[in-house]
């Protein structure tokens, strides 16, 4: 018999979030939904789901997370599943953006994860299970021009998943990054995600071509956002989840090219790379 499971899903109004919101309810399951506004219209949205506890809560703000937390826990006593999903996008060039603008793009993708994973892990520990699963990207393989300064903070969060992976694993509990590719959510709307206000002419050739060209793409991606879900129920529920799940033909292709990438730079450079160690002179 399947375990009913508690999910805690940040960024839950639309995208990703909601359906995996949906995807979690339709499979029997309890979810503290987050939001940054209007929750009563989120919950209204999912027909006041018995099982659905939808609370207003911005990531960049601790104090709000961590009472969101404590009201999660109030109203289903546990979290089995957490989702840090909230999130957004830039365009820009990395001289192109201000140190305010990096900084927001930082608080929310980065220092946001950290904020609801501080305050979720303390419960997964002392019921010595779970399962963080953070959004990564496609971007956090390798990046293009234009989406650097995201890429970078999809970077940011493969690397803390991996920390936390070897942190965890002695008290059951397990995380996993998912980098999805290309999918049809609003993430590629001008309402959704932001360019940097200063535009550098000298860009025009590689930044310019992503920043004209990123509205065409909206709503012409490959994924179906409700399979992405139904990947997520299903790594959920497996006893022995990867640390890594690139989600996507594009973003399995992403990973290998890369991966090849690097290999081949380190290859060609092996004899350098192998080359500092001190000379140490065996005594007479």
């Amino acid at each position: 018999m399947k375990m009913q499971k508690v999910w805690f899903i940040t960024g839950a109004s639309r995208g990703f979030g909601l359906e995996i919101t949906k995807a979690a309810l339709a499979a029997g399951d309890r979810v503290v939904a987050t939001v940054r506004r209007q929750p009563a219209q989120l919950a209204a949205t999912l027909d006041n789901h018995p099982e659905l506890s939808v609370v207003q809560m911005d990531v960049a703000q601790e104090d709000q997370v961590q009472a969101a937390v404590k009201q999660g826990i109030a109203r289903f006593g546990r979290i089995d599943v957490l989702v840090n999903n909230a999130g957004y996008g830039m365009v820009t060039a990395i001289e192109e953006a201000t140190d305010a603008e990096v900084r927001k793009q930082y608080d929310t993708n980065v220092f946001g994860l950290l904020n609801v994973t501080r305050a979720v892990l303390p419960h997964l520990r002392q019921q010595k299970s779970g399962h963080v699963i953070n959004i990564s990207s496609i971007f956090g393989y390798d990046v293009v021009p234009g989406w650097g300064l995201y890429g970078s903070t999809k970077f940011a969060v493969e690397g803390i998943s991996k920390g936390l992976a070897v942190e965890l694993a002695p008290l059951g509990i397990h995380v996993t990054t998912v980098a999805p590719g290309l999918f049809t959510t609003d993430f590629l709307s001008t309402d959704s995600y932001v360019a940097a206000k200063t535009i550098i002419d000298d860009y025009q050739a590689t930044v310019g071509r992503m920043r004209s060209g990123t509205d065409a793409l909206h709503g012409n991606q490959p994924g179906d956002p409700k399979k992405f879900a139904q990947v997520m129920i299903q790594l959920a529920n497996t006893d022995r989840p990867p640390l890594h799940l690139p989600v996507g033909k594009d973003a399995v292709s992403m990973y290998q090219n890369n991966a090849t990438k690097m290999a081949q730079e380190i290859e060609a450079w092996l004899p350098v790379a192998t080359s500092t160690d001190h000379d140490y002179r065996v005594a007479a």
